[in-house]
């Protein structure tokens, strides 16, 4: 199921954190861009698997692809969002 958005901003708090775990899930099938998360974020798969509905943890996964746009583009091109509506959740898991 893919979240409803409005002016590329999801619609909710459960919107903005079923994107979050889409882009989780996209980010980790990649073992390099995982270890690259692991290391930037400080997390490790333990917090990781722990903060799967943990608001901060799930923001720390898209504040990792907002600071480098290639995966961001990558990955909303993958889950079909846009890099507009990422950011835009992660501003909302972030408050």
């Amino acid at each position: 199921m893919r979240p409803e958005t409005q002016n590329g901003k999801p619609d909710s708090a459960a919107d903005a954190e079923i994107l979050a775990l889409m882009a989780m899930g996209w980010t980790l099938i990649d073992g390099r861009r995982a270890d690259r998360l692991l290391a930037l974020t400080g997390l490790d798969a333990d917090a990781l698997r722990a903060g799967v509905g943990n608001r901060a943890i799930l923001a720390a996964v898209l504040a990792f692809l907002a600071d480098h746009e290639p995966d961001l583009v990558a990955c909303a091109e993958a889950i079909d969002s846009s890099p507009a509506a990422l950011i835009a959740a992660k501003e909302n898991l972030s408050r």
